[in-house]
């Protein structure tokens, strides 16, 4: 067979793999931002329920969702055609961008959806220690980034109260001293740790703020 023919066939070749690629790239995107549209218009959502809860205007801030992991995101989007009571508060990280809802407990769905209210802790907003979970690969991965100083805020129906971090450190799963109540206001963030460990992650991040004054709505 003549060599001209060779390349032409092989130039076709490549022409047919690059628009496969092209292909399997766009359509990738596209199923990715079908996800992260859905998440994001979920949290919006819960956002604006707690805000009419408080007769006030929902917020424009939407967290950043682009560290969730794929399993994560596919969770998120189940969650979105459930049911979920209505959020206790809206935790803010204004370093992280991060706005998200606090539902009460910290069941499976729970997480999906949102970040949990630790059964047995201050609620948020109350006097003593609140215990708010979430997960390693949904909302709380940006908590790798924090550090002491750092602003929460935790916006409920009574006001706005102001929390500094005060410092982060690891423990077992069995260990819940973490949570114990405090003579003061606290925060206590709970996830998974490592952040990026494959499985069952055998440890958990935790973060401690301390109150820094409120405001009333």
């Amino acid at each position: 067979m003549p060599s001209g023919v060779l390349t032409m066939d092989r130039r076709r070749l490549f022409v047919f793999a690059e628009r496969v690629c092209w292909t399997i790239g766009i359509v990738g995107l596209i199923s990715w931002g079908s996800y992260y549209a859905k998440a994001s218009i979920l949290a919006r959502r819960d956002v604006a329920r707690f805000a009419a809860l408080k007769d006030g205007p929902p917020a424009g801030v939407q967290p950043d969702l682009t560290l969730w992991s794929p399993v994560r995101i596919a969770a998120w989007r189940k969650a979105s055609s459930e049911q979920a009571p209505a959020p206790l508060a809206v935790l803010r990280i204004p370093r992280l961008h991060l706005e998200v809802p606090v539902l009460p407990g910290t069941d499976d769905e729970t997480l999906d959806r949102g970040l949990g209210h630790i059964e047995d802790t201050a609620l948020p907003g109350a006097d003593g220690n609140s215990g708010i979970a979430g997960h390693r690969d949904g909302f709380f991965r940006g908590l790798k980034d924090v550090v002491s100083g750092d602003v929460i805020e935790i916006d409920t129906r009574s006001g706005k109260d102001v929390y500094r971090i005060e410092r982060t450190w690891i423990v077992n799963p069995e260990d819940v001293s973490v949570l114990e109540p405090t003579p003061e206001r606290a925060l206590t963030l709970v996830t998974c740790y490592p952040f990026y460990f494959i499985g069952s992650a055998p440890q958990r991040f935790i973060v401690r703020a301390v109150f820094a004054g409120s405001h009333a709505s």
